[in-house]
């Protein structure tokens, strides 16, 4: 699963799109420099988040969109076609993204 699809599950599963969970973290306290297991505490309590997309909602809230290139390009089984992701929603999200 590629850390974008990891990113569209969350939204399917919360209804709030990678943007505003950022968001309603930084309503939390939450953001760049904070500590990944209270964010993924709160994920996990107060949206119901499993270990994994939680932690990949982490990265985004803790460190912003871009993501290591190590996977960009492959053809793995964790394959990005780039090194940032796209936050504004999966159904917004431009086809050559």
């Amino acid at each position: 699963m590629s850390f974008q699809a990891y990113l569209d599950a969350v939204e399917t599963k919360t209804g709030l799109t990678p943007r505003q969970l950022v968001d309603a973290a930084a309503e939390q306290g939450f953001g760049h420099g904070s500590k990944a297991t209270p964010v993924a505490t709160w994920l996990k309590e107060t949206y119901g988040l499993g270990h994994g997309h939680a932690m990949a909602m982490v990265h985004v809230i803790t460190k912003g969109d871009r993501i290591s290139s190590k996977h960009v390009g492959t053809d793995g089984a964790h394959r990005d076609s780039g090194d940032r992701l796209w936050l504004e929603g999966k159904d917004s999200r431009p086809d050559d993204w």
